[in-house]
């Protein structure tokens, strides 16, 4: 009987260590990824560390972009625009998207974003979490993007 209740201890015991270890935290190494983390992403258009994996390069027969951007926690992407808008994919992880002079929207694994054509916007992970997303750009004829000013602290903090 002691060892069975030695066993379920035991058992309990490491659940409880194993769920305390990774609360409040979702960085996954690359290989839990569904794509791979991909280049750094600038300092002149990221804040944080963020990383772009190219998945279907722009060309005259598709005219569409797609990639995968990888944010870690507290990172986001510069203030920019899209002339012909932009549709996001998050595949993992909770974030952060903002249209200027809109609320914060908070987004996670399996929410879809369309960005309207030549809207100001950003979007990042939150502070406690990473996030990866697909990004789509369709008619890259129009243009691709156009980064703008830096994200401040402020308003990556602001509940709107």
């Amino acid at each position: 009987m002691k060892s069975v209740q030695k066993i379920i201890t035991v058992g309990i015991v490491g659940f409880l260590l194993t769920s305390l270890s990774s609360a409040g935290q979702s960085i996954k190494p690359a290989e839990h990824l569904i794509f791979p983390r991909g280049d750094a992403g600038p300092s002149t258009t990221f804040t944080g560390k963020a990383y772009n994996y190219n998945l279907v390069a722009t060309d005259s027969t598709y005219s569409t972009l797609v990639g995968n951007v990888y944010f870690e926690p507290g990172a986001r992407s510069h203030w920019h625009i899209h002339p012909a808008g932009q549709i996001l994919i998050v595949t993992d992880g909770d974030g952060y998207h903002q249209i200027e002079g809109q609320p914060k929207h908070i987004v996670k694994k399996g929410d879809v974003v369309k960005c309207p054509p030549n809207v100001k916007h950003w979007h990042g992970a939150t502070e406690y979490s990473s996030m990866s997303q697909l990004y789509i750009i369709p008619n890259t004829e129009k243009g691709i993007v156009n980064w703008m000013d830096k994200v401040t602290d402020e308003q990556y903090k602001s509940k709107k």
